[in-house]
């Protein structure tokens, strides 16, 4: 698949500014593995506060960012517009270096097991080549309500 730019990104997550954390998907095999990055600025509004005269990117926000990574790659290509994984679990996250304005997250997922409506993704993230986060997610892949919002055929209960 080819590289993903942001308008594409939006196509297949419904996060949108400030909280899509995905600025390109280099590589992308549904199933099987993802990569991409997230540049961090200055500008980004988490920053203001965390912290005032020594900016660092949120570790919470690190894991959004590996989460939004890893949503993408245990969905079907045709399931992209109809389906919504929901981040389910945090399992062994470790936080090695802090990330600051001006660097790159570069990500990866690797989707470890799939069942059902459940997926398990290893995701890390470097800055220059040396691992900053690290952790296991587990998703949740649910019907997005909203692709059948003008379907008169689904039944509202």
């Amino acid at each position: 698949m080819p590289t993903l730019d942001v308008r594409e990104i939006m196509k297949i997550l419904p996060h949108r500014y400030p909280l899509l954390l995905i600025d390109r998907i280099t590589e992308l095999q549904p199933f099987a593995f993802a990569r991409g990055y997230k540049n961090v600025t200055a500008n980004e509004p988490m920053l203001q506060g965390h912290f005032p005269g020594n900016p660092l990117f949120p570790g919470v926000y690190m894991i959004e960012a590996l989460a939004q990574l890893g949503g993408t790659t245990i969905l079907e290509p045709g399931d992209m517009a109809r389906k919504v994984p929901y981040l389910a679990a945090v399992d062994k996250a470790k936080f090695k270096r802090p990330v600051v304005p001006g660097d790159r997250l570069d990500m990866e997922a690797r989707v470890t097991k799939t069942k059902l409506n459940i997926g398990w993704v290893s995701a890390e993230a470097k800055v220059d080549g040396k691992v900053v986060v690290s952790a296991e997610l587990t998703f949740s892949i649910t019907i997005d309500p909203s692709a059948f919002a003008n379907d008169a055929t689904v039944l509202h209960l």
